[in-house]
Order: C-alpha cells, then structure tokens, then sequence
C-alpha cells in the first residue's frame, strides 16, 4: 500500500494507475477536478477523472484517496459508476487549466500554468497550494523560465480567458488510443474543444471523430473552417466519412464534397447513394486490393502496414485493373495465414480462395450477419452484377453496426458497483 502523501502534482499523476487496497489496479487517472473561486480561499480538489473498463470515465472524490504519490495511487470504499459529467463550476486541471495565461500579481509578468501542486489540508481537504508556471521566451530562447509561485500570487486563474493554448493537454493525448481520446472530448466545454481540435493533427482528429457518437461528430466538425472540414473527411474512412455527411444537410454535404479530389467526392457520393444499414452503406472502400501477378511478398508488405485495421489485414483481395474501388473483374481472397505458408516469390492469383461468399450492396444488414455467422467470416467482398469489387464489409462494421446507435453513450443498468471495499457505503459522493 502506498504511504500516505499530503502533497502532489496533477501533471505527474495524470496516466497514474489507481489500485484497490489488495493490489488490484481499477483503472487510471485522467483528470484532477478543482472549484474555482473569486475570493481568497484556496481552491478546493473535489476529486479524480478516472478511467475504468471499458474506457468509462468516472467521478472519485477526494475523500477516497488513502494512498496517493506519482506511480501509486490507493482507493477505498465504493464507487459510483455513472459516467462523469462536470457541473459548471468545476474546472478541469489537465483539459482546461493548463497552458492558461497568468499574471504574477507583484511584477505583472506574463506567465504560462505548466502544472498544479495540490495539497491536503488539517481538515483532510485537498486544495491548490502552488503553481508551477513558465515565463516567455525571449531572444534565442526557445522556453523561457520556470518557477513555483503561491497559487495566491497569481491572478487570472479564475477568470474566463479567451485564447489558451492546448500544449499540454494534447501532451498528455498524444499517447492515447483514438477512443479514449473522444471520451475525454466529449468531457470539455465547447470553448476548450475548439482549442483541442486546432491544434490536433489531420488525421489523429479524422481517427478520433470515427470513435465519437454522430452529433458529436457533426458538433466538432462544424468548428472546423471549410478547408480543414474537407481534410478531416478525405483523412477518414471513406465509410465513415459518408456517414458524417449523411447526418449533414444536403447543401453542407456537397459544398464540402465540392471541397475534395473529384475521385474522393464521387466515392462518397457513391457511398451515399446506399442505405445506412445495407451492405453498401456500412462497407469499407478501402481493402488491400492486389492485381493478379502480384507476388507473395508485395501482399505481406501491404498487410504490414501499421496503419491497416487488423480486420483489413487479415485477407488480401484480388481483381483485374483498376486496383481500386469499383476493381475490375473480382477474382476473389488470399488469407494471410496462407500468405505466411508460401514463397515470397509465388503469384497471388495462384493462391486465391474463389469460394469465399459475397454479397450485393443493397443486402440488409441481417442477411450480412448471417454470412458472417454462417461463415466465421473476417471479412466479407461486396460485389455488384458485372464482378467488380466495390468493397469490404469488415467484422468490425458488422459489430459497430449490430450496436444501439447511443452504445458509445450507453453504460450498464448499475449506477454503483462496488469496486473497493472497506468504506461506508452511505459516505456522500460529491457528484
């Protein structure tokens, strides 16, 4: 068990695994909830951001902290697993705190918040003692000075800004999966959204806006300036990008199709043109798609990729030219445990499983699972009337659409589970 620590840095804790009292991780830290006053008592620490399975993130309050320093955090009583939702007069020290500009009071010196000591007091509260903050460069000095100040040298802290930078906040998300990422930007005010996405790359915000719910979606992608709007969507999955548009008015939906590569905005308008739950509408455009004489050791290079979906790699598809998306004449499948047992040297087309079953773009949705079901499939060829391949739906489609629409919203019936024991179940939450 870790010793009691009356003293932390939120910066350090944040990714900080938190156990049960026998050892037995419950998640991780994401986030550390302060209240913000316009008075001079310290701000208070109502509790934690944690992360449990699957990707839930969830309220702890203060009060369950028995262990606390950087790498092992110590919970104890129950916990209540309704999904975290900020009141408005909560702040987010990691998402919304950091990188805000201060004023150090007796100088009038321009600072950045770099990161927030909390502190625990003789009344057992936790509170904002100090604040480690960065000065601007100045002359050929990339980062200017740091130094620790009394949270009450500071003003600013409490004030409504209007510009922040997202430096640190996407520090702290550039090692994180796509869906957790969406969980914690789902999280954010408005304001601090807008932020986070300006200064998110291309294609990790197309990744993230793929695992968010539809109005998610449509919210952030109307922050975006049309041109930017337009890479987001040629960086998605061509699937995933129709669908975005299809939740879009059809004049939203052509003035940023307008926007693309004529080749990439008739694919989509293609995609479009199928129901939202038929094979065509939930397939994917983009397989690895190999011509006849293609050896064994292209196929192994294409399926190498570390940006292929497992479920894309796991098959390679065969057709006469074009390569792409309607193909020519479909020939059919060569797998990858197939791959692995021939030369590198060996044609694909003298590999190909022809019997592999396929499907028509307009078959629903249930004649698709069937297929799947029937066949262990991993993937599943969707073929129109002259053989041509015009794409893939995946076992990953299949489950993403088998799901209620709000399944990423959705949690269990049970409110509160009782994750840590030895803790009176009565004791008040906070939230």
């Amino acid at each position: 068990m870790a010793r009691l620590t009356t003293r932390a840095f939120v910066g350090r804790l944040a990714g900080t695994p938190i156990f049960d009292p026998n050892g037995d991780q419950l998640g991780r830290i994401r986030d550390v909830i302060v209240v913000l006053r316009r008075d001079r008592t310290a701000p208070r620490v109502h509790g934690m951001v944690v992360e449990v399975p699957p990707h839930r993130r969830i309220f702890l309050p203060m009060t369950r902290i028995t262990g606390l320093e950087a790498g092992n955090v110590v919970a104890t009583g129950l916990v209540n697993m309704r999904r975290f939702e900020p009141r408005p007069s909560e702040s987010l020290i990691v998402a919304e705190l950091l990188d805000r500009k201060l004023t150090i009071t007796a100088s009038g010196d321009q600072v950045s918040l770099v990161d927030v000591g909390i502190e625990q007091t003789r009344q057992l509260d936790w509170v904002i003692t100090k604040l480690f903050v960065r000065k601007g460069g100045s002359g050929f000095r990339r980062r200017g000075e740091t130094l620790m100040v009394n949270w009450d040298e500071i003003s600013g802290l409490s004030d409504e800004m209007p510009d922040q930078p997202a430096d640190s906040l996407l520090e702290k998300l550039d090692d994180m999966r796509a869906a957790d990422i969406a969980s914690v930007l789902t999280d954010l005010p408005y304001k601090r959204q807008l932020e986070v996405t300006q200064g998110m790359d291309d294609d990790v915000l197309a990744d993230v806006l793929e695992e968010l719910p539809d109005s998610a979606q449509v919210a952030i992608l109307a922050m975006l300036d049309d041109e930017r709007a337009a890479d987001i969507l040629d960086e998605m999955d061509p699937g995933d990008a129709a669908d975005l548009l299809g939740e879009l008015t059809p004049q939203r939906a052509e003035e940023l199709l307008g926007l693309l590569e004529p080749d990439d905005a008739d694919d989509l308008r293609r995609l479009l043109t199928y129901d939202g739950k038929s094979a065509g509408g939930i397939m994917t455009t983009e397989p690895v798609i190999l011509a006849p004489d293609a050896t064994v050791a292209e196929a192994l290079a294409r399926i190498r990729n570390e940006d292929l979906p497992t479920s894309l790699a796991a098959q390679v598809y065969v057709a006469r030219p074009p390569q792409e998306t309607p193909t020519g004449r479909f020939l059919g499948v060569v797998h990858f445990q197939r791959l692995l047992r021939e030369q590198p040297g060996t044609l694909v087309s003298s590999l190909v499983d022809s019997d592999l079953e396929s499907v028509d773009p307009q078959a629903p949705l249930d004649e698709v699972v069937r297929h799947f079901a029937r066949y262990n499939l991993v993937g599943l060829p969707v073929i129109d009337n002259n053989d041509h391949l015009l794409g893939v739906v995946t076992v990953d489609d299949v489950v993403d659409n088998m799901l209620p629409e709000d399944w990423r919203e959705s949690h269990s019936a049970a409110t509160d589970t009782e994750l840590i024991t030895n803790r009176k179940a009565g004791e008040d939450d906070g939230n």
